[in-house]
C-alpha cells in the first residue's frame, strides 16, 4: 500500500475532516516526510476522487486494486499496539517535523484517536472489530473498515524506508483511463482449470474492475465449446490452449478463423496422472503401450507434449495407445470407470485424482519442459479490430493478473478465490497444493516444487515455433494440411502473426513488469533442443532419433 494514497484520500473528506489545508497537501506530494521516497501526487489525488464516497466500498476497491496489501490488512490480527506503538515513534517522534506529527494526528483521528486505532485495529480489540464486520449494521462495517484502513496506513508509516519487503506503491500509471473503451460489458469464456487462474482470479480479485470493466467469466464445458463460441461470436475473449491460435487461423480440426494469442496464461501446470489400478506398472513410457490415454483437446500442448514423450520409448502415438480428447472435469470419473488409463490434463485434476485415491501423478510437465507454455488469453481478429483500445485495456489487465499470480505469496489468497464454486469448485486444499506446489503424489511422496505452476504472460515466439513443427510432425489434420501450411508460410510468419510477442511486452512495461527484449529463445526440453530457427531440422533428428 502507498501511505499517499491514504493520506490523499483522507484529504478529499472521503473520512471526514482532516485539520489540514489544501496548501500545505501541496507541499506535502513530492516526496514522503518518513522516508523521502515519492508516495504522492497530484494524480493520485486526482485519482482518488474518483473512488467511493461509502468507506466500505472505498476500501473494498482499495484492496482489490493493491492500494491495501494483505501484509498490512494481517497486520489487524497479529500486531501488538505496544510494539507498534514503539515502532511508529521510533519514526516519528523526536525529530521536531510539525508537518509528521500533524500527520499523524490526522491520521488518528479518522480512527477516534491514536489509542483507538490501534485497539481497533490492531489490538486486544481486534477480533470484536472483526465479528462487527460480519453483522448487519452498515454504520458498524464502515467504521470497522475505516479504523483498518487508518490502522494500514499506520503500519506502512511505521515501516516506511526500512521494511524489509518492499514497499507497494501506487501503479505509475494511475490514474487508469477508462474513457476510450469501446466496450465495457464482457464475456470471457474460461475451462475450470489452475491454467485459467489469471482470467478467473481477475474477476473476484478486481482486476477487470481496475480497467473500467464489467467483466464476467463463462465456465464452459470443453474446448470445442470455447472454439464453437468463439466462431459464433458468443464471448468476446476466451482462454484458449496455447496452440489452438494457430491451428484455428490455419483451419487445423475446424473452418479456418483468425484468433490472435495475446498473451500467455500459464507455464507448467500439467501432469501426466495414471489410474490407481496400474500403479508398480508405469515407469517409463514404453510402459504405456496399449493404454488409452486422455487430453483435453487436439490441439493442446497436453496431445504434442504426451506424443512427445511417448516417442522417446519408442511408442507410435498414432499406432501403439489411443489419445482421445476428454473434457478435463470428466477424467477422473472416465479413469475410475476404466474407460482411460492414464491422462495427461491441465491441473487441478491431477492433484484431484490424489486427492480421490483415483490414480497417481506419474510426471509433471515441469520434467519434460521447464517453463512450457500451456494456456493463454485469445481474442479473434475480428473483436480485436472492432475493439483496440478495450482488447489492449483487456489484456492488460490479464498480463498485470499474471503477474500478481506469480508471487507466491499471492497464492494462498487466489487458490481460495478461485475454488469458488463458480470458477473451479473444487476443494481449496487441492486448489492450494496445485498453486503452491506443496503435493502428495499418490506415491507415498510429499513434493515442493514451488514452479509446479508459474503464470508468465510472455508469449515467446519460440514457443510458436515448436508448437508448429509439432503439428508438422505429427500431421495432426491428417490429410496433409498441416505439413504444408506451415512451412509453406513459414514457422516465423505464421508465429509473428499469431502470437502478439511485441504488444505482450510493451504492455507488460506499462504495468511494471520487467519482460525480455527478445522474441525467440532455445528451448531446453528433457530429451533435446529446440533451435528456433531451424524447426525442420529438428523433426528430422526427431523422427531420425526415435523412428517414429
Amino acid at each position: 500500500m502507498a501511505f499517499g494514497s491514504t493520506y490523499g484520500s483522507a484529504t478529499q473528506d472521503r473520512w471526514g475532516d482532516l485539520n489540514c489545508d489544501r496548501g500545505e497537501l501541496t507541499d506535502l506530494q513530492l516526496a514522503c516526510i518518513v522516508c523521502g521516497g515519492q508516495h504522492l501526487t497530484r494524480d493520485h489525488l486526482a485519482f482518488m476522487q474518483t473512488m467511493p464516497k461509502d468507506p466500505v466500498d472505498m476500501v473494498d476497491d482499495m484492496v482489490r486494486m493493491g492500494l491495501y496489501k494483505d501484509n498490512q490488512l494481517r497486520a489487524a490480527d497479529t500486531v501488538n499496539a505496544h510494539e507498534l506503538r514503539r515502532a511508529l515513534f521510533l519514526k516519528t517522534v523526536g525529530r521536531g517535523d510539525p508537518k509528521r506529527e500533524k500527520l499523524i494526528l490526522a491520521l488518528s483521528k479518522q480512527a477516534g484517536g491514536l489509542e483507538n486505532a490501534f485497539a481497533a485495529a490492531f489490538g486486544p480489540q481486534a477480533g470484536e472489530f472483526f465479528g462487527d464486520s460480519r453483522r448487519t449494521s452498515a454504520a458498524t462495517r464502515r467504521e470497522f473498515m475505516r479504523n483498518l484502513a487508518v490502522g494500514a496506513a499506520l503500519v506502512t508509516l511505521a515501516s516506511c524506508g526500512s521494511s524489509n519487503e518492499p514497499a507497494v506503491e501506487i501503479d505509475p500509471n494511475e490514474p487508469i483511463d477508462t474513457s476510450g473503451l469501446e466496450k465495457t460489458e464482457l464475456k470471457i469464456g474460461f475451462i475450470p482449470i489452475t491454467c485459467a487462474t489469471p482470467i478467473i482470479m481477475s474477476e473476484p480479485l478486481g482486476f477487470y474492475k481496475k480497467y473500467g470493466f464489467n467483466a464476467k467469466v463463462v465456465k464452459m464445458p470443453s474446448w470445442g465449446a470455447v472454439r464453437d463460441s468463439a466462431i459464433a461470436g458468443e464471448l468476446d475473449a476466451y482462454h484458449m490452449l496455447a496452440p489452438m491460435p494457430i491451428a484455428m487461423t490455419l483451419g487445423l480440426g475446424s473452418a479456418s478463423f483468425g484468433v490472435k494469442l495475446a498473451s500467455i496464461e500459464n507455464i507448467n501446470g500439467q501432469a501426466i496422472t495414471v489410474a490407481e489400478r496400474h500403479k508398480g506398472k508405469v515407469n517409463g513410457p514404453a510402459d504405456f503401450k496399449g493404454f488409452t490415454i486422455g487430453v483435453p483437446f487436439p490441439y493442446s500442448m497436453h496431445n504434442l507434449l504426451l506424443r512427445y514423450y511417448l516417442a522417446t520409448g519408442g511408442i507410435d502415438p498414432d499406432v501403439d495407445v489411443k489419445i482421445r480428447p476428454v473434457p478435463p472435469p470428466d477424467s477422473i470419473a472416465q479413469m475410475v470407470a476404466g474407460d482411460i488409463d492414464a491422462y495427461l490434463m491441465p491441473d487441478p485434476f491431477n492433484q484431484r485424482a490424489v486427492y480421490e485415491g483415483a490414480g497417481f501423478i506419474h510426471m509433471l510437465t515441469k520434467e519434460l519442459w521447464p517453463g512450457h507454455p500451456c494456456c493463454a488469453f485469445a481474442a479473434s481478429d475480428a473483436w480485436i479490430s472492432e475493439h483496440p483500445n478495450t482488447f489492449r485495456a483487456l489484456n492488460k489487465s490479464i498480463i498485470e493478473a499474471a503477474g500478481y499470480a506469480r508471487d507466491p505469496k499471492n497464492r494462498p489468497e487466489i487458490a481460495k478465490a478461485i475454488s469458488e464454486r463458480a470458477f473451479l469448485n473444487q476443494p481449496v486444499e487441492v486448489v492450494e497444493a496445485v498453486l503452491t506446489g506443496n503435493f502428495d503424489d499418490g506415491n507415498g511422496n510429499q513434493m515442493s516444487v514451488p514452479d509446479r505452476i508459474d503464470f508468465d504472460p510472455y508469449p515467446w515466439q519460440s514457443f510458436a515455433n515448436w508448437i508448429s513443427s509439432q503439428l508438422v510432425r505429427w500431421d495432426l489434420q491428417g490429410d496433409g494440411l498441416a505439413t504444408k501450411s506451415i512451412p509453406e508460410k513459414g514457422y516465423d510468419t505464421v508465429g509473428k502473426d499469431i502470437f502478439l510477442t511485441d504488444l505482450a511486452r510493451e504492455l507488460a512495461e506499462e504495468v511494471g513488469q520487467t519482460p525480455p527484449s527478445d522474441i525467440y529463445r532455445e528451448e531446453t526440453l528433457k530429451f533435446d533442443n529446440f533451435d528456433p530457427e531451424n524447426p525442420d531440422d529438428y523433426i528430422k533428428d526427431q523422427i531420425d532419433k526415435y523412428s517414429v
